[in-house]
């Protein structure tokens, strides 16, 4: 099954993440609030080059993404929800996966809105199934690698 990836990363300002291995590499999107757990939150996400596989378990910091730290803030797999493949998703502005991570499981959704004018802007929303949850943020109460344990800020002072 392909993988997922969230990381947590701190640069100048705090963003997540997204990436989703299709054809071998890491399709990635930047979500500056994280993704949400609740169904009526719709999240930016803004679409970022392709990242290599390797990537996919890199934690640290000033990783050559320029500066920051890097945790791997969730990971796992997902499998296809979407009528057609993620990859003609992705073409045609439309993907829906089902996570299954330590702390994101069920359906999400990715849409490209073209906001403002940018074919890079989509939006991801939970899909309303048994895992949304409209109490729990995951993003502000869990701050830690799902790999290693440590936190943004951890790494930050051990240079």
């Amino acid at each position: 099954m392909p993988i997922f990836v969230v990381q947590r990363h701190h640069a100048t300002n705090l963003h997540f993440d997204l990436r989703l291995e299709v054809g071998g590499v890491l399709v990635s999107w930047a979500v500056p609030k994280g993704p949400s757990l609740d169904p009526s939150v719709k999240r930016l996400a803004h679409r970022v080059g392709d990242h290599d596989l390797a990537h996919a378990d890199v934690e640290g910091s000033g990783l050559g993404d320029g500066p920051g730290t890097v945790i791997v803030w969730d990971t796992g797999s997902y499998a296809d929800l979407g009528d057609v493949d993620v990859a003609t998703g992705l073409e045609r502005g439309h993907v829906k996966v089902e996570l299954h991570g330590h702390r994101l499981t069920g359906g999400f959704a990715l849409t490209q809105t073209r906001m403002g004018g940018d074919e890079a802007n989509w939006l991801l929303v939970k899909v309303d199934d048994e895992h949304a949850d409209r109490e729990h943020d995951p993003v502000a109460t869990e701050l830690t690698s799902v790999l290693s344990g440590r936190s943004n800020a951890d790494l930050e002072h051990h240079h």
